[in-house]
């Protein structure tokens, strides 16, 4: 049952909203001033208050201030007879999730408080699932230098609130970086929330940015809330932020700007606290320059610049990498796994285009497919990816290999669509375009692919 706090000197207000409320199957009860309001937040765990902006004593202004400091995930519905814009606009500073005049009707009483509900547990379930994982396990693994400086700025970062850019090529672990910086930071028990700006349609980004309300558009039939409102007081990750178009972007520089958001449909702007971690496989300077990205909002985002090397400007870091993901498999099998040196030199000489998702998965691979715990380099070279860069590319094209009916669905799918890409890639000389028409795919989305699988690096 949720539990509803109604603040206000007034008895027959107090008991009129909580018979209301009683009814609707909440647990209702009052305080008729602010510090009674703050000893039962002391004591019991409230979802809503219903806070009067007359009170005696402490006002409630600064009640919302004080309760918003020491309870940040409780939500607060101002309420009050003698409202207007500038007050109204004050509270919603404040941290206040709504603003009701007096006299209050039965309606707008229980819209605001299941509006207000409704946040308050996506909130929770935010961080329930933030206590559940404690601090992540995908820490970053490694003692080369180039992977030990990565680790102090991280750690530098955390202690402020600017912004950061982590730049690097696709799976080297920017995200893991980004979790590495929150669960550092003051913010580490407020919510982490990662936004994959590649895998949102262009239509429906500013929707899942910023939330939206019932009706507005074509199937928009319930409110929404916004990733940047779920991640308040937290971290909002915004991965591949250079394939964002340009009107989010726009609207992202906005937020920034102003703190606060503003869900389509809706008639009242949102503040919200967010600190931005962004990242990206781009060279956004060169974005910048084709007009493809906006230079104010890369600038916005770079105040402090993170590079994650690919993995073969590390490999040193490949055995303890290697370790840590057989060890998080929990196996028999997994954890009884060596290499010999030869082995281990293969794996060392590889390029891994796919960067630490590709090791992450030959690991796998080698659970599943080798027959005993000692792997040598056979059995390495059988199951990496042949390399495919673009000397390899220039290369004839060769026959599409097509025995993967070992794999798992992802893998087979994976390694397929690289082998089938390289294959077109090579026939069509090498050439985007021509590759593109031959297979049907816009060439961008070629490009994107060709880059991911490193098949072209250009």
């Amino acid at each position: 049952m949720k539990n509803i706090l109604i603040v206000d000197d007034e008895a027959g207000i107090r008991k009129t909203m909580g018979l209301i409320l009683e009814d609707e199957g909440y647990h209702a009860f009052g305080a008729e001033d602010a510090l009674v309001a703050l000893e039962i937040l002391a004591e019991k765990e409230v979802d809503v208050i219903f806070l009067d902006v007359l009170l005696p004593g402490i006002g409630g202004l600064e009640a919302l201030e004080e309760i918003r400091e020491k309870h940040p995930f409780v939500e607060i519905i101002m309420i009050s007879g003698h409202a207007n814009v500038d007050m109204a606009v004050r509270a919603v500073k404040l941290g206040a999730f709504d603003f009701l005049e007096k006299p209050l009707s039965l309606d707008k009483v229980l819209t605001a408080c299941r509006n207000a509900l409704s946040l308050h547990a996506l909130k929770e379930e935010n961080r329930s699932l933030k206590r559940s994982i404690g601090v992540r396990q995908e820490i970053i693994i490694g003692t080369s230098k180039e992977i030990e400086q990565v680790r102090l700025l991280v750690k530098h970062a955390a202690t402020s609130n600017s912004r950061i850019l982590i730049t690097g090529e696709s799976g080297v672990g920017k995200e893991i970086v980004a979790h590495a910086v929150h669960d550092y930071s003051g913010r580490k028990d407020a919510p982490f929330v990662a936004v994959n700006c590649a895998a949102i349609p262009d239509t429906l980004i500013e929707s899942e940015l910023f939330g939206h309300e019932k009706g507005a558009f074509t199937g928009a039939v319930a409110n929404r809330i916004g990733r940047f409102e779920l991640a308040d007081h937290g971290t909002l990750f915004l991965d591949e932020i250079g394939d964002m178009s340009r009107t989010a972007q726009a609207k992202v520089l906005r937020v920034i700007q102003e703190q606060k958001i503003d869900p389509l449909g809706g008639e009242r702007s949102i503040p919200v606290d967010v600190r931005i971690i962004a990242a990206t496989n781009k060279n956004l300077e060169e974005e910048c320059e084709a007009g493809r990205f906006r230079q104010d909002l890369f600038f916005r985002l770079n105040v402090i610049p993170i590079y994650m090397p690919p993995l073969r400007e590390r490999a040193d870091d490949i055995p303890a990498l290697l370790s840590h993901f057989l060890s998080k498999m929990g196996t028999e099998k997994a954890l009884s796994i060596t290499f010999n040196k030869d082995a281990l030199d293969t794996l060392l000489s590889y390029n891994w285009p796919g960067n630490i998702r590709e090791l992450r998965n030959f690991a796998e691979r080698i659970v599943a497919l080798s027959e005993g715990s000692r792997v040598t380099k056979k059995i390495v070279t059988g199951l990496l990816w042949k390399p495919t860069g673009t000397a390899a590319a220039n290369r004839e094209a060769g026959p599409l290999p097509v025995d993967i009916t070992a794999l798992s669905y992802n893998e087979a799918k994976e390694v397929f669509e690289k082998e089938y890409l390289t294959w077109h890639y090579r026939k069509n000389d090498c050439t985007i375009s021509k590759t593109a028409d031959a297979i049907g795919i816009y060439p961008g989305n070629l490009h994107a692919k060709l880059k991911k699988y490193g098949i072209a690096k250009n």
